[in-house]
């Protein structure tokens, strides 16, 4: 968890804000791909692509 407080506090400090929605869409990306492998929702992930 202190990985996301440095990451947070970095956009915060930086005014990289621009850098959120890229992290929130690879992070939503990540947890599509874990949860497709092997479930089972995976064929209805699959049908989204």
């Amino acid at each position: 968890m202190s990985f996301i407080a440095e990451l947070l506090a970095y956009l915060r400090e930086r005014r990289k804000f621009w850098l959120l929605p890229i992290l929130v869409v690879l992070t939503l990306f990540g947890a599509l791909l874990v949860l497709g492998q092997g479930s089972a929702v995976a064929p209805f992930i699959y049908t989204i692509f």
